[in-house]
């Protein structure tokens, strides 16, 4: 009777995993496999020193900066829900090819998960002086967090976080000071009177649509 019933638990067993769904299997992943997918194509396409690097999350993801900046250099290395720790887990991707400039914008995933300011001021400071330390010549920007808007009724994890954006920015600012990089205040440009995204800007509350990515290229263009 123990044998036979140690036998059908067993088959239970298997069954069960056989028939998990795929996002079972992503939450045991560090990222997704969106982000694989992303990650292992920048590792394999190819590099040079006259690079300009376009580098963060879905909103850096979503432009097409060659074409934006009429520049052959700009790459885009964005991945749609990238954080500040997914950028060092590939930042040697970027580093390898000893890019002129890195455009740096990350942080709004990790308030929308639940991070705090403080948190991503540090991995930030992190990231700036790891493409310090494998790439010296490299020129790097931080952008400031855009801000984000409730107004569609999207994206509540991030829309919530609006207060801390400021928050955030103000600590980046420092971080660019004290590792003597550039900070491009990005904020201004996009917030109402409130601090919100001005939704002329976005469809969602969080993404930009084409004439925000101009406003942002405007912006940017004379650091090429």
């Amino acid at each position: 009777m123990k044998r036979n019933f140690f036998v059908i638990f067993s088959l239970f067993c298997c069954v069960a995993f056989v028939s998990l769904p795929e996002d079972a299997f992503s939450q045991q992943r560090k990222h997704t496999t969106y982000y694989e997918q992303r990650a292992t194509l920048f590792d394999e396409l190819p590099t040079s020193e006259k690079d300009i690097i376009f580098l963060g999350n879905s909103i850096c993801d979503g432009g097409e900066w060659s074409e934006l900046l009429e520049n052959e250099h700009c790459k885009n290395r964005g991945i749609s829900g990238d954080v500040c720790d997914g950028i060092l887990d590939r930042l040697e991707t970027i580093t390898k090819g000893r890019p002129a400039k890195v455009f740096l914008m990350i942080g709004i995933n990790d308030l929308g998960r639940g991070g705090d300011p403080d948190t991503v001021a540090m991995k930030t400071r992190m990231i700036v002086r790891r493409i310090k330390a494998e790439s010296p010549r490299t020129e790097v920007y931080i952008q400031s967090i855009l801000p984000t808007n409730d107004h569609y009724g999207l994206f509540g994890g991030h829309t919530a976080r609006w207060r801390d954006i400021p928050v955030t920015n103000n600590l980046l600012r420092q971080v660019a000071e004290d590792e003597g990089v550039t900070y491009i205040d990005l904020f201004s440009l996009f917030a109402d009177e409130e601090g919100k995204m001005n939704i002329k800007y976005s469809n969602d509350g969080l993404h930009l649509t084409g004439k925000g990515y101009l406003v942002w290229r405007d912006a940017v263009r004379r650091y090429l």
